[in-house]
């Protein structure tokens, strides 16, 4: 079973860079036909879909964040990172890595749940002005 666990910082000041990294064990970051999202849950909303990058490197990124945010890899180290840059408060929430399979990889809300198979347990961060 695939295993994710996400790091970074539990608070951000405003307008800086938020980096988080999720480190995946029991998988290959690299798999064919696979993606490696990030998503998040601010206080009293659903899941946000953000992005993934795929098994073959490629990116997809929510076109509400698109102008902010970017995702990379480090295959060395079977690793994915998310930066997300200028935050505000709105983008204080629960971030979670997760992974799938397939070619359909967006989803909404509760959907996400079922979409994605395999979940880090989610890190917490505030962004303080």
């Amino acid at each position: 079973q695939v295993q994710l666990q996400e790091s970074g910082p539990g608070l951000v000041t405003s307008s800086q860079t938020l980096s988080l990294t999720c480190t995946v064990s029991g998988g290959a970051i690299t798999s064919r036909n696979s993606a490696w999202g990030w998503l998040r849950q601010p206080p009293g909303m659903g899941l946000q879909w953000m992005g993934v990058i795929t098994g073959d490197g490629s990116t997809h990124i929510s076109s509400f964040l698109e102008s902010r945010a970017s995702i990379s890899r480090d295959t060395t180290k079977n690793q994915f990172s998310l930066q997300l840059s200028s935050v505000t408060s709105d983008d204080t929430a629960v971030y979670y890595c997760a992974s799938t399979t397939g070619d359909n990889y967006y989803c909404l809300g509760s959907g996400c749940r079922g979409l994605y198979d395999d979940w880090g347990q989610g890190t917490q961060v505030t962004v303080t002005s």
